[in-house]
């Protein structure tokens, strides 16, 4: 049986967020530490699952699949006697991907190590992953985005595997996310003000908005009733559970989600955070 991300690891239940949201995105960049393959048939298995609950179920015979390494419609590429792929398996790939998959809604192209793919491979691959049939979708593993082309990043959606000395969300974040459980204005204001004064650069913006996203999303959980996983940030979660209305933290999560996606773009620390201000003030209504 193949490797999957544990049920407990904080980017399981992000991809679980994003399922139940159905903002799971055709292309993605998993970077940071860990075993990022796993991590890829974890997401391939929320593409693919056949449950009208939570994704991935794990039980439905497409996760079964994904799971024992045999579903015809994940495809890993990788080839384990050569440094880089061989120019004939990408333009192959580039033929199949027009091909419609065999069982599932989605065909799911599992790139294990991205250190394989030089800069003729991703140009040759940029074309579908930009303008591929809707079906197709794309997880490309690397230690950091960084080792990809921007235009591959630029049309990709960066989620982290943490390893254990950054599971912890940053204090900025859970200082945030106390402003927010407080459903005031000014508190919240006036801290993301000082973030912008302060100079924060944009990796950090990103990384400090998936923190708090991630606490918001446990929020969530809590007022559904849902124990949150081992390690989530109960503190800062609960607060937000017991001081937001359920409609309110809904908002929030969703435009801390899209906020940290923003900063995956060539944005302004500042017009991100003057951004979410306004969209605060507008969910505080």
């Amino acid at each position: 049986m193949a490797q999957l991300l544990s049920e407990k690891d904080p980017l399981a239940l992000h991809i679980r967020q994003l399922a139940r949201c159905g903002n799971l995105p055709h292309a993605v960049i998993l970077s940071g530490t860990g075993d990022r393959p796993a991590a890829g048939r974890y997401l391939a298995a929320a593409l693919l699952c056949q449950s009208g609950g939570e994704r991935p179920c794990m039980a439905c015979p497409a996760c079964r699949k994904v799971a024992q390494d045999i579903h015809p419609d994940v495809i890993t590429v990788r080839e384990s006697d050569r440094r880089e792929l061989a120019v004939d398996t990408v333009r192959a790939l580039r033929q199949d991907v027009y091909i419609r998959p065999n069982e599932g809604a989605r065909k799911v192209y599992l790139f294990a190590d991205c250190g394989q793919l030089n800069e003729r491979d991703q140009n040759v691959l940029l074309k579908i992953v930009e303008e591929g049939p809707p079906y197709a979708a794309f997880i490309f593993c690397a230690e950091s985005a960084a080792a990809l082309l921007p235009t591959i990043r630029s049309r990709c959606v960066e989620l982290k595997l943490r390893g254990e000395d950054d599971a912890q969300p940053s204090d900025r974040a859970l200082e945030l996310c106390r402003a927010f459980a407080g459903g005031e204005l000014l508190p919240v204001a006036e801290l993301l003000v000082s973030l912008e004064n302060g100079r924060i650069k944009r990796e950090q913006l990103q990384s400090l908005l998936e923190d708090a996203w991630r606490i918001a999303a446990q929020a969530l959980l809590l007022r559904a009733g849902k124990a949150p996983a081992p390690g989530a940030p109960d503190e800062a979660a609960a607060a937000m559970s017991r001081g937001l209305s359920g409609a309110r933290l809904q908002k929030l999560t969703d435009c801390l989600r899209y906020y940290a996606e923003e900063c995956r773009c060539n944005v302004g620390p500042g017009h991100v955070l003057g951004a979410l201000i306004a969209q605060w003030e507008t969910i505080l209504g």
